[in-house]
This record gives structure tokens, sequence and C-alpha cells, in this order.
């Protein structure tokens, strides 16, 4: 099973690509994952992500408080203001700017862990990170998206509040006590975890695209500069900023990934609750969750040569 979990994280970019382009040009094929699957399917990576998480992760956070403030501010001002100065630029229209927005007011998604690590970054301060921004996501997803949409849609911020505790806190908190009484199954159980999480994320994204691939196709250009661009500056911003405050090379890095990779399932999945009327808000998420994965690994790659070549 190492095998696979290793061969499945280190292709999951491909993985994500690959489907999509299925599900982009040949609907069909994945038209059988009901778009209502979408919040299942991201609570059974939530609940993994509770699985695996210790109380050191949230200990951490009195530990290195300044570190974690700085993340948190990070990843609820910058990526949240990216996405709407980006939409406005763009002339996005509503359904798509929504998506976007939503998109930028998420939590890091878990797959920052994973490019943290491969990246020799910051392992313990992402998880903690990640944790932290996640469960604060109720309070902070809803009133930030409503400061920036306020006077484009009608924000129920009591139903965003309502579906994030239901798909991320309970799931997390589920697993957080299956792990508290029965550790020894769940380190077994996190052997495929990876694996899971990925095959989720790949029907997430493919249900999300093959639903709307006509409109996919229809503004596809528009909408994949557009959230290229909202994933990279992310990225650079977190690294500038690391830079500003002094940083070490780990800990730039970490916030670099914490900042530019988001939670985008969420946002998928926020936009098919929150905003029905929008069949288009639901397209951003989908399509940041295959390129960040790509552009992650790629940034890894080059962590991993500088890293190499300080070392030799």
């Amino acid at each position: 099973m190492g095998l696979l979990n290793k061969f499945f994280g280190k292709h999951m970019g491909l993985i994500v690509l690959l489907s999509s382009a299925v599900a982009l040009f040949y609907p069909a094929s994945f038209l059988w994952v009901k778009t209502s699957w979408i919040n299942y399917l991201l609570m059974i990576i939530m609940f993994g992500m509770g699985m695996t998480l210790k109380p050191e992760a949230f200990l951490f956070v009195f530990k290195r408080p300044l570190d974690i403030l700085t993340g948190t501010l990070a990843q609820f001002i910058i990526m949240p203001l990216l996405a709407y100065a980006i939409s406005k630029g763009f002339r996005l229209e509503a359904g798509l700017m929504v998506g976007m927005i939503l998109v930028g007011t998420c939590p890091g998604g878990t797959a920052s862990n994973v490019i943290t690590y491969l990246s020799k970054g910051d392992v313990p301060l992402s998880v903690a990170m990640t944790s932290v921004n996640t469960l604060l996501a109720p309070f902070l997803t809803p009133f930030i998206t409503y400061l920036l949409l306020r006077t484009t849609v009608h924000i129920d911020m009591l139903a965003m509040f309502l579906t994030i505790i239901k798909i991320v806190i309970v799931p997390i908190a589920l697993g957080l006590i299956l792990n508290k009484f029965f550790e020894k199954t769940c380190e077994k159980a996190a052997e495929f975890l990876p694996f899971v999480s990925i095959f989720c994320i790949t029907l997430t994204v493919a249900s999300v695209v093959s639903h709307n691939a006509l409109g996919i196709r229809q503004t596809g250009a528009l909408i994949l500069i557009a959230v290229i661009a909202h994933n990279l500056l992310g990225l650079l911003t977190g690294y500038l900023l690391g830079m500003l405050l002094k940083m070490t090379p780990a800990k730039k890095r970490t916030l670099a990934i914490e900042v530019g990779m988001q939670n985008s399932g969420l946002a998928v999945s926020l936009a098919k609750t929150s905003f029905p009327d929008l069949a288009m808000a639901t397209v951003p998420g989908a399509i940041f969750s295959v390129w960040h994965n790509i552009s992650g690994t790629f940034l890894a790659s080059i962590f991993q040569r500088l890293e190499n070549k300080q070392d030799s």
C-alpha cells in the first residue's frame, strides 16, 4: 500500500488533470458522479484529516503563536483580496466571481501539508496552520465572503456557517475522537488515507467539470488564466511576506504553500450549497483543485533543488 500511496501522491496533479480533461471533453464519462455527492466526498477527506491529527498540532499554537498568527492573517487577507482584484480585473460574471471569492476565503487544503513535506519546509508549522485556519473557517469564510460580495449577490452567512460546520468541523472532530480511543487502528487506516483523499478529490473535480463542461469550454481561457494567476500570486505573496519577516527558508516555503494552496474542494461544496442558482460558481474551485496540485508539485521540485544545492 505504501508504494501505491507514493505513486498517487507523486502523480496527484497528473491524475486530477487527466480525469478533468476526460470529464471536459467526454462529460458522460463522469456524469454518474452526482453533484449531491460532493459534500460527502469532502466529509470523507476531512474525516481522514481528523484521524491523522494529534493534540500536538493544536499545542503548537501556544509554542509558536507569532508564526500561526502570521499564517492565519496571510491566509484570510491575501487570498480573498487577490480573488476580488482578479475577478474585477477580468470582469468575471457573477457566478465565476462568487467561485473565485469562495476559493480565496476558504482555508488551506490538506494537500499543502504534503507539498510542504516534499518542499522540505516546516511540516509541523504547516499542519498547525491548516488545522487552525480550518477551525476558524466557519466564522471567517462566511464573514469575508459577505464583505466582498454583499453588493453582488445575496449571501446567507448562517447557512454558510452551518455548511462548514457539517462538512468540515464535524468530520474532523469525529476523526479526532476515533484517533483518541482507537489510535492503533487509525495508524493502520492512515496507510490508505492518501489514496482515499486523492480518489475523493478526483471524483469531486471530475463531477464539477463534467456537469459544467459546456460553460467551462465557453469561458475556459478566461477563468483558467484567472485561477492560475490567483494561485501563483498567492504563492509568490506568501513567500515575499516570509522574506519581509526574515523567516528561515523552511518557514518561507511553508508560508508560501499555505497561502497559495486552498481547500478548493470546500469552495466547490459551498458554491453548490450556498449559491445553487449560480451553476458556474463551482467552476473556479474545480479548476483550482486541478491547477494548485500541478503548481504545488512543480514548486516542491524547485525547492528541493535549491535545498540540495545548499547542502552540497
